[in-house]
């Protein structure tokens, strides 16, 4: 097997040279530069990527912790975290932590021996503030840590006013809301104080029920209770694109004729919201946005550009399509 001195003695360099060229390390000419390469591809030499990142002590690997990349929201959040990075010159690791506190810690243990530059925490358990490295990177989506970790949202509370006065504006008179675990208290959480404010505020009735975070098999069962047991609903505002498209679903289900008997205003607008029949109103998140920024977020704290902002909270808009 090729080493690196083999290496330099076909270049014609010193092994300090190669490894200079190696690791992107001072001044080296394009002739050198070629020299080393084409005495890499003779040889067929491939670098240790582990001593490199030690020698570096770098080793241009971000770790990305989401609840479950089957989720069509952090699919496609994990897709844009991928594609940035590699823009930027950095490969993803991508755990699952399907709501587990332990595996979750097991995941971050993971990545800190792996020399994984940073982590995007995409977390959503009670315990996790209690294992964040503070020497480590780390960007939050959705969640608001504290000790000066920043973290990527979107305005949840403007979300939920555009929602929920869009269904009053529509004409219903009793509305739902399906908000996600409260008790998690995430900036996510903004979308249910909205819909509180303006209900209270215009003197609609309404009723609130929480839906496990992506517990797929659980939407429908609660879809069911809701729409029999509370049958004059009009309205629903629900947190998620995955949510309302179980309410369709089970609506369709019952005999309820969507948009007449109930009208329905989802969130995230994932790319399958306007295949669901009928095509799905709501609440766009920037999903690519959020994605890129979080990326730069985190190489501002690996490569120590710039402070970097605590709170960075996106535009969202409003998609009517059949819905409502």
């Amino acid at each position: 097997m090729a080493t690196i001195k083999d290496v330099a003695r076909i270049a014609g360099v010193t092994v300090t040279t190669v490894s200079r060229v190696l690791n992107n390390r001072g001044y080296i000419s394009e002739a050198t530069r070629k020299k080393v390469y084409d005495a890499m591809e003779e040889l067929n030499y491939q670098p240790n990527e582990i001593a490199r990142s030690l020698f570096r002590r770098k080793s241009n690997i971000l770790g990305l912790i989401v609840p479950n990349v089957s989720h069509p929201f952090f699919a496609e959040f994990a897709n844009y975290v991928e594609y940035y990075a590699y823009e930027a010159g950095y490969k993803v690791l991508i755990c699952n932590s399907y709501q587990d506190s332990v595996k979750e810690k097991d995941y971050v243990e993971m990545i800190k021996r792996n020399q994984v530059d940073g982590i995007i925490m995409g977390s959503h358990t009670l315990e996790t503030s209690e294992y964040l490295i503070p020497e480590l990177p780390i960007v939050a989506l959705d969640r608001n840590f504290g000790n000066n970790i920043p973290f990527v949202t979107s305005d949840n509370y403007q979300g939920g006013l555009l929602a929920t006065n869009l269904l009053i504006d529509k004409g219903c008179k009793k509305l739902a809301h399906i908000s996600g675990p409260l008790e998690l208290s995430t900036p996510a959480n903004k979308r249910y104080q909205a819909f509180i404010d303006v209900v209270n505020s215009k003197g609609v009735d309404y009723i609130i029920k929480e839906a496990k975070l992506d517990i797929f098999e659980s939407y429908e069962k609660l879809a069911y209770s809701l729409l029999n047991e509370h049958p004059d609903i009009d309205g629903i505002f629900a947190s998620s694109d995955m949510i309302a498209a179980s309410i369709i679903h089970v609506a369709n289900s019952i005999g309820k004729k969507i948009p007449d008997d109930l009208k329905i205003v989802g969130y995230d607008d994932i790319n399958l919201s306007y295949l669901i029949v009928p095509p799905l109103t709501t609440i766009k998140q920037p999903i690519k946005e959020m994605g890129e920024l979080s990326v730069k977020l985190l190489i501002e704290q690996i490569e120590e550009k710039k402070k970097t902002a605590i709170e960075n909270i996106l535009p969202i808009s409003l998609v009517e399509r059949k819905t409502t």
